[in-house]
């Protein structure tokens, strides 16, 4: 029996005994795996999660228990400190003496930190493995105790540094990242997509300092106070991360005479071989075309060239060229590159679609020609990124115009490319290798009936993810195309869509989340996806207001108010149709003095007021209540605005009175919780000047009633909205909102604007057009028997506020005490005037 011994239990490690368990089920081999940490190999990926729960087990990429089951020794917390080539052996750090056949070395790499004088002090972190995070998690709350604005910077700006950055945001402490280069993520992102990447990362906390070389670390005890980048450029932290790249951990192959690189690593030739025929090297060890992959996918290749070399099958190579795309969800931050990200004109030409205010910036680079995707890059909005990287991959026809490849789509226009036109070869996950030919052969033969089976069968998804929603896709495609019913269960901890949910709560009457998902769960403890949607669905059946504590769908639900920046809040009552007495004014105006407040009139036709602090807020509401106003609902999933022009009342073009339409529309559907926020608009003729057909709903005054227009909306990829109904009378819009809204309300997925529920909807607008119109479901009388309950259920949410002691306990700064929280800090500008109370 020959013997392979696997010096690295990482992922790639991982990956290459379960490689090798498929390909051959061990027969006539024992393998024998070393790995140096104190547990199986997990995923480091992922590494970041473990701040969530402080879990290891939820990492492992197998329970040691697999290792046995398959003939597998694993031998954990045991480092391999020798290889004696001539005698085929290896001699671990407990002087233990091993021998091999094969041996494969998936080392991996280790962090690099700088030589940077003081770095050896107390306070001083890498991120790489979990006792890493332990670590860091331990000495933050030693901080915190000793000082509650304690302060962590990350050195390195790159992948792995704007995950660490959150990681020290999330432990409480105030993060800083520090990058020597002048921009972020040097390596995956141009100065531009960076600018807007930066802008995004400082809105959600993130302290970002650029083109920063540090000089040294100083200290006091042997404890981290700070950075020196310059004799008067200092920035003082308690503890630091260091996150400037990796270095391959190729020293086994240093001490035993391999083939290095000049710069490091093993060298390895396509069949993933060393020097020495009978030793290989796979990962982030191994240089291959003089280059060190640092990602997993490439890392999973090498390891099935290694598996397939050994068992014999000598034609299965490494290609010579290695697709580097990736698709990241930074702290929360869709980041994607793909093919040339940069690329020279000589070579091709450049797109660019860029939105700073939504932190959205596209770039593809086509070939001179026009005919071809080069590659592209991706901030903000990742969506696309799947079918643009397939249409790369393939070299797939791209539209005459290929900026409709990343343009919003809008009316007559329509997303390019379908799952189900990519050949059958083309790659969907490349972690795992699996084509859309084999995910449709599983799902065509009968072995898999849904995406769970489809995951189980191919391993598709399991790897870094990103593939997900392509293999859900054509999963979906297919099962359809051969007339099977598709559920599209809200999350993994259900296995039911929103509709499903929507009738279990009504009947059962559930009124937590813990009874939802104790009778009807998959366990666990829920997510940022059901959990929301829960409560969504139990407002808006018992038409209940954020201040239950079950109904609270966010942060800013809880505290009535969107959080600003600078951790102040937004006050925005509601200004029913824009139509404002110049008495409520006045009142506006007064209060924004009193309470030091920047004003601003939004496109939604009302007044914003800004930098009220948390225990301000009920007292500012307070004084509101008093001249007449109520919430706006600006941090709700709910109805935001009814926007109208001035109407026939004072415009000599109008044809019908909009503001009192709008008024009334604005007053009927306010507080109604839906899985997204709804705008309105009601224009007095067509020359359009309340922007109608750029909302949820809107109605345009033309000769013999409303013209009514639904599905549109504004932000980060604006729709026109589509005809729904011609001259109908003020009675009958209101019957038809009515039904429209309750049918959206009960069938869209969870976050899912109207615009994007229309237009996936099955059958589109013509199918709408029947339920809502013709009744085709029989549910019409329902759906507005249900609106009607919700309409005479409202309260406001402030005045409730301000009437209950225990909901007012929430507006205070501390829980044992009446004293503010002074740590704000006014961010100016434009000249803006600093508010006295920071002054």
């Amino acid at each position: 029996m020959k013997t392979i011994i696997v010096v690295g239990n990482g992922m790639v490690g991982y990956k290459f005994c379960e490689k090798f368990v498929t390909a051959a089920n061990n027969k006539g081999f024992r393998v024998i795996v070393f790995g140096e940490e104190p547990r199986p190999a997990y995923d480091r990926v992922h590494l970041s999660e473990f701040f969530e729960n402080q879990d290891a087990k939820a990492l492992e990429m197998a329970p040691a228990e697999w290792y046995a089951e398959n003939a597998i020794d694993l031998i954990v917390n045991e480092r391999v400190s020798d290889i004696q080539r001539n005698t085929k052996t290896i001699i671990t750090a407990k002087n233990r003496v091993f021998t091999y056949d094969y041996l494969v070395l998936a080392t991996g790499s280790s962090a690099f930190v700088p030589p940077i004088k003081g770095v050896e002090k107390e306070g001083v972190f890498v991120y790489r493995t979990i006792e890493d995070l332990e670590g860091m998690l331990a000495y933050a709350d030693k901080l915190r105790t000793e000082n509650s604005e304690a302060k962590a910077a990350v050195l390195g700006g790159g992948l792995l540094g704007l995950e660490a950055g959150k990681a020290v945001m999330d432990m409480g402490l105030e993060p800083h990242i520090v990058e020597f280069a002048p921009k972020l993520m040097p390596r995956q992102l141009d100065s531009r997509s960076s600018q807007v990447l930066q802008l995004k990362l400082e809105s959600i906390g993130l302290n970002i300092h650029l083109s920063k070389a540090t000089n040294q670390i100083l200290g006091d005890e042997g404890r981290i106070t700070g950075m020196e980048f310059g004799e008067d450029d200092v920035l003082n932290v308690d503890m630091l991360v260091v996150s400037a790249g990796i270095r391959p951990r190729d020293e086994l192959g240093k001490t035993s005479g391999l083939e290095m690189g000049v710069r490091g690593g093993i060298v390895v030739n396509n069949k993933m071989q060393t020097s020495d025929e009978n030793i290989y090297a796979i990962g982030e060890v191994a240089l291959y075309n003089q280059m060190i992959y640092g990602l997993v996918a490439p890392g999973y290749d090498m390891a099935g060239v290694a598996v397939d070399q050994i068992l014999g099958n000598e034609e299965s190579l490494m290609p010579a060229s290695i697709d580097m795309s990736t698709k990241l969800k930074l702290i929360g931050v869709d980041v994607a590159s793909f093919g040339e990200p940069f690329m020279p004109a000589s070579k091709g030409h450049s797109i660019i679609f860029e939105n700073k205010t939504q932190h959205l910036y596209k770039r593809i680079n086509v070939s001179l020609d026009g005919k071809k995707l080069l590659g592209g890059i991706l901030v903000g909005d990742a969506s696309d990124y799947n079918m643009l990287h397939q249409i790369y991959l393939n070299g797939m026809k791209i539209p005459e115009d290929p900026a409709q490849l990343i343009l919003p789509v809008t009316e007559g226009s329509s997303s390019f490319g379908d799952v189900m036109d990519l050949p059958d070869e083309a790659q969907v996950c490349s972690c795992e290798n699996v084509t859309k030919g084999q995910i449709c052969g599983v799902i065509e033969s009968g072995e898999a009936k849904d995406l769970a089976d489809v995951v189980s069968c191919t391993k598709a998804g399991t790897g870094c993810g990103g593939c997900k929603p392509m293999v859900k896709d054509i999963t979906t495609a297919t099962l359809k195309s051969l007339g099977i019913e598709v559920k599209d269960s809200v999350c993994e901890h259900f296995d039911y869509n929103r509709q499903d949910l929507y009738k279990i709560i009504e009947v059962k009457g559930y009124t937590t989340f813990n009874e939802v998902l104790d009778n009807h769960g998959n366990g666990g403890h829920g997510c940022e996806l059901c959990k929301p949607l829960v409560a969504s669905l139990m407002a808006t059946i018992n038409a209940d207001t954020a201040n239950k504590e079950y109904a609270i769908q966010d942060s800013n639900d809880r505290f009535l108010a969107n959080i600003q920046r600078n951790g102040t809040y937004s006050v925005v009552p509601r200004v029913p149709g824009g139509e404002i007495t110049p008495d409520k004014l006045i009142a506006l105006g007064e209060i924004a003095k009193k309470y030091d407040l920047y004003t601003k009139v939004t496109g939604g036709v009302r007044i914003d007021l800004f930098g009220a602090t948390l225990n301000q807020l009920p007292l500012i509401w307070k004084e509101l209540i008093a001249h007449g106003f109520e919430s706006g609902h600006a941090y709700g999933k709910s109805l935001r605005t009814v926007k109208t022009c001035v109407g026939s009342t004072w415009c000599r073009y109008g044809m019908a009175e909009s503001v009192s339409f709008g008024i009334e529309l604005e007053n009927r559907y306010r507080g109604i919780r839906a899985p997204h926020k709804i705008k309105g608009g009601v224009s007095g003729c067509i020359r359009e000047c309340a922007e109608a057909r750029g909302k949820d709903f809107g109605l345009i005054a033309v000769e013999g009633g409303w013209n009514l227009y639904l599905g549109g909306n504004g932000g980060a990829n604006p729709r026109h909205a589509e005809l729904f109904a011609e001259q109908i009378d003020n009675e009958t819009v209101v019957k038809y909102l009515d039904r429209y809204l309750m049918f959206y309300m009960r069938t869209a997925k969870p976050l899912q604007r109207t615009a994007a529920w229309q237009e996936r909807l099955e059958g589109g607008l013509e199918y709408l057009k029947e339920v809502i119109i013709d009744d085709k479901l029989g549910i019409a009388e329902d759906l507005e028997t249900e609106m009607e309950t919700l309409v005479n259920k409202f309260e406001c949410e402030w005045t409730q506020a301000v009437n209950d002691p225990e909901v007012m306990k929430r507006f205070n700064h501390f829980v044992n005490s009446d004293e503010e929280d002074d740590n704000i800090v006014f961010v100016p500008m434009r000249d803006q005037k600093m508010p006295e109370q920071w002054v």
